[in-house]
């Protein structure tokens, strides 16, 4: 497993990595569902609910139709699928559903959560039959809503979540497709906590820059010494927003509304 480019820092002696495929644009990859919520403190500062909710390939397992030198005729073989709307229903209703239902905290029930995805035409509609049937069938209040378009700052998983992860992925050197589920589920379910909430914490300031913005991405994502704050336990899970800031961001939306 390789990519189109990458970047290596070698001592003068060291030799360039060999690195070889059949074509450039064939390169093996996998897609990956990935679900994350605010990590959980009790008073102690113990954690009671580590906000992971699961990482599912979209792969199917096939068999070989003809022998090579790598494997025998018939052997399972991993191979990634076209993810379209039927297949994202498919994770949705069927993995991500069922994995909020068993490990979201019990403090948290009653109140309504929000499944937040951006738009893509294959993922699901807030709308859909099949996902409002799935909802019904648990004891939750479980909604989706649309990123905004045009805004990663907005997705936790694309504030250093995700590149976190790769970059933890890439040091491990997988040579199949098996191997990379395998890693990114380890790293996955090894990755530090703490860092998981901070990077929850980093999306509502990025919220408050671009309210401030009037809805533009002109800004630099602040740096709030998260980790120092954390480490002397008076980092706020919740920032206060001015309320000049609010009542000026109603007005501009009520103003974009009626055009």
């Amino acid at each position: 497993m390789t990519k189109k480019r990458a970047t290596c820092y070698l001592l003068p002696e060291e030799p360039c990595p060999l690195r070889t495929v059949q074509n450039k644009n064939s390169i093996g990859k996998v897609m990956f569902l990935t679900a994350v919520a605010r990590p959980r403190y009790d008073e102690n500062d113990l954690i009671t609910f580590d906000g992971k909710l699961g990482v599912w390939p979209f792969v199917k397992e096939t068999r070989a139709a003809r022998s090579s030198r790598n494997r025998e005729r018939g052997t399972l073989e991993t191979k990634s699928i076209i993810v379209n709307r039927d297949v994202m229903r498919e994770y949705v209703c069927g993995k991500l559903v069922p994995a909020i239902q068993d490990l979201w905290p019990e403090d948290d029930v009653g109140r309504t959560i929000f499944i937040q995805q951006d738009i893509a035409q294959t993922h699901v509609l807030p709308t859909d039959e099949a996902f409002l049937h799935a909802v019904a069938e648990t004891d939750l209040d479980i909604q989706l809503m649309q990123q905004p378009p045009n805004s990663p700052d907005l997705n936790v998983l694309d504030l250093g979540f995700f590149r976190s992860i790769q970059s933890l992925t890439d040091c491990r050197t997988p040579t199949n497709i098996k191997q990379l589920i395998e890693i990114v589920q380890e790293e996955y379910d090894g990755y530090d906590v703490n860092l998981l909430a901070r990077v929850f914490v980093t999306l509502q300031p990025c919220m408050l820059e671009i309210m401030k913005d009037e809805g533009g991405m002109g800004y630099k994502i602040p740096h709030m010494n998260k980790q120092r704050l954390q480490r002397e336990r008076r980092l706020t899970t919740a920032l206060k927003c001015d309320a000049e800031l609010y009542q000026n961001t109603l007005s501009l939306l009520n103003q974009m509304i009626i055009h």
